[in-house]
């Protein structure tokens, strides 16, 4: 069986994503390719987990779990979506790294589906953004006490992808950053289903219809239906073009909720990711999906 196993990260269009999917899950069941409802295993992931807490998974329970997951289904790959896998938002920072949970649970994973293909799919945001996210959710008042001191500075996705190889080497990570989701929506859908480049899906503009202006919206459509023979890299270029010129910028940015960071500490932060980035695209065992 090949598992994916979408897990975030928060604050990442994830809930946009999922409905995507199943939307898409007639048409993938004809690739063999199952996306189950998530109350079918959200619950039954989390008690699973806990239990490998406690002892090394059943002999039969790789077969019990995928018996209830797809209720008869027949799939060769099955796409399950959990935004809760590496821990609740006000708890995904810890000891300086974003999802410290995230190793030892998919070691646990690995472990469990033993002889299965897992494929662990990650959308990454600048932690410049993506910190007073989740620090708008946590209970803590400062910045300072939610990153229990950590310096915000060093803090850095390819440190939690590092971890993870270490950990459980024979999942295949699959990644992109949250700021490119617009460009790059209909590839990490065909990425997720297992499908070839320019295999149809639903939805294929489900995110870039939320943050263009609908005059925008008409008339990248019309010049799609003008030019019928684009490669993905060129439509790329071409959403990029009409999100210059038609964006809603109320839909693009957002206000930040860090006390104590200035203007100069998220553009530092910014740079820092990005450079970052540049070391993720070039990890053994990491594919990046990238515009």
């Amino acid at each position: 069986m090949q598992l994916v196993l979408h897990a975030g990260a928060h604050f990442t269009e994830e809930d946009r994503l999922l409905r995507c999917l199943l939307g898409n899950s007639k048409g993938f069941s004809n690739h063999g390719v199952s996306v189950p409802s998530p109350g079918k295993y959200r619950t039954l992931l989390k008690e699973t987990l806990a239990a490998l807490n406690d002892a090394a998974p059943a002999p039969d329970a790789r077969d019990v779990l995928f018996d209830l997951i797809l209720d008869e289904e027949n799939a060769d790959r099955v796409i399950l979506s959990h935004m809760f896998l590496f821990g609740a938002p006000r708890a995904s920072v810890r000891s300086g790294m974003i999802y410290e949970a995230a190793p030892r649970r998919m070691a646990q994973l690995a472990a469990l589906f033993a002889h299965d293909d897992i494929e662990l799919c990650l959308a990454m945001r600048n932690p410049g953004t993506l910190l007073p996210a989740m620090f708008a959710n946590a209970p803590q008042e400062d910045m300072n006490s939610f990153l229990r001191g950590a310096d915000p500075f060093v803090i850095k996705w390819s440190d939690t992808l590092s971890a993870i190889r270490e950990a459980a080497p024979s999942v295949n990570i699959t990644v992109w950053c949250f700021e490119d989701m617009p460009l790059i929506w209909a590839e990490i859908i065909r990425e997720m289903a297992g499908l070839q480049h320019g295999d149809d899906i639903t939805g294929e503009f489900d995110l870039l219809s939320e943050i263009m202006s609908p005059e925008g919206m008409t008339r990248f459509q019309a010049y799609l239906a003008s030019h019928p023979t684009m490669t993905e890299m060129q439509k790329r270029r071409v959403i990029a073009a009409f999100l210059d010129k038609f964006a809603l910028d109320d839909e693009i940015e957002e206000e930040l909720n860090a006390p104590g960071w200035t203007e100069a500490d998220i553009d530092t932060m910014t740079d820092l990711y990005e450079e970052d980035m540049h070391h993720v695209a070039r990890m053994p065992g990491v594919t990046f999906i990238a515009p």
